[in-house]
């Protein structure tokens, strides 16, 4: 079996593997802060846990520089996920780089099934494979992910402090992240394909109050440009299709998120509205045996809160469960 390389986060698989590889107690699915806290967990519990991912770090790859993670200040997204990953690898817990296409239960317990035509056996499966953001899908967006393009106003707004930034969306969650910036830029421009905003009156009564939010309406961006850095977006009006520059050192998407859903209903788990898998107090999902934590998670215990700090706390609660339920699957 091939592990992950934890420096380049990359692992290019083998081109012959057996079709099943022993059986674990657990399989985790996904290797984001929520996977890795869990199979941590699992090997402090002596459990025998694998690993298996599209990528080691997951959202915290495309994350810049986090500055909420208690106990490390100003630490980089990938470089967070690096130590995570060492961490779950000094317990000699496998890191296995592929897709999981399906879960199909078995007498004795689970069989993952992976694309590229691996199955791994196991008694008990952790899901933790998060949730992507929406992105824009213009020019430049991808080139400034974590040089100004950011998905995480709660995360990043510390950074912009004194500068000028574009909140995309508006919905509450563009809204109350302009509030946010708004606290620490000079000014924030609230960016919005449409003529009205979609979010609570209450987040819009307050955007008007604020004199450094300047709302840009009926608009789209097609552009994100600069050197290094973020230095500008380019705005189409959509009525017109005049298109100005807008100097900005950074631009917080936040037009929504989406979970792996059709991957969900494939296993038969429940979900909420949006797709999301429904957990209760002890990250059960519906099907017995099956865990889950992290961004691809929603409660009806507590309010969703999608931060690194809650994705790893779930992991860790998500572990002790799977763990519980090993000694009694009963």
């Amino acid at each position: 079996m091939r592990v992950v390389n934890i420096k380049s986060f990359r692992l290019s698989l083998p081109t012959k593997v057996s079709t099943t590889e022993g059986v674990n107690d657990v399989v985790v699915i996904g290797a984001g802060p929520a996977g890795l806290s869990a199979a941590l967990y699992l090997a402090r519990f002596k459990v025998k846990v694998l690993v298996v991912t599209k990528d080691v770090g997951g959202t915290l790859n495309e994350a810049g520089l986090i500055d909420d993670y208690i106990g490390l200040p100003e630490i980089r997204g990938p470089e967070l996920g690096r130590r995570m990953a060492e961490h779950v690898m000094k317990y000699g817990v496998p890191i296995v780089t592929d897709e999981v296409i399906n879960v199909v239960k078995t007498h004795e317990g689970f069989k993952v099934i992976t694309k590229s035509g691996r199955e791994f056996r196991c008694k008990a499966v952790i899901l933790a494979v998060g949730s992507r953001r929406r992105r824009l899908g213009v020019p430049g967006e991808d080139k400034f992910v974590g040089k100004g393009v950011s998905y995480c106003a709660a995360c990043d707004a510390p950074l912009f402090k004194g500068k000028i930034v574009a909140v995309v969306g508006g919905g509450n969650a563009a809204l109350q992240a302009a509030l946010l910036l708004s606290s620490y830029a000079v000014k924030v421009y609230l960016i919005h394909r449409r003529l009205s905003f979609r979010a609570f009156p209450i987040y819009v009564d307050m955007i008007k109050e604020r004199p450094n939010i300047v709302t840009v309406l009926n608009s789209v961006i097609t552009e994100v440009g600069g050197k290094e850095h973020v230095e500008w977006v380019k705005v189409k009006d959509r009525s017109t299709n005049e298109e100005k520059v807008i100097k900005v050192d950074g631009v917080f998407v936040e037009i929504g998120s989406e979970p792996p859903k059709d991957f969900f209903l494939r296993l038969g788990l429940e979900v909420d509205e949006r797709g999301y898998v429904v957990v209760g107090p002890n990250q059960e999902t519906s099907i017995k045996g099956i865990f889950a934590a992290g961004d691809c998670t929603v409660s009806r215990c507590r309010r969703k809160f999608d931060q690194v700090i809650t994705a790893a706390a779930d992991g860790a609660l998500a572990a002790l469960s799977t763990y519980e339920y090993l000694l009694n699957p009963s």
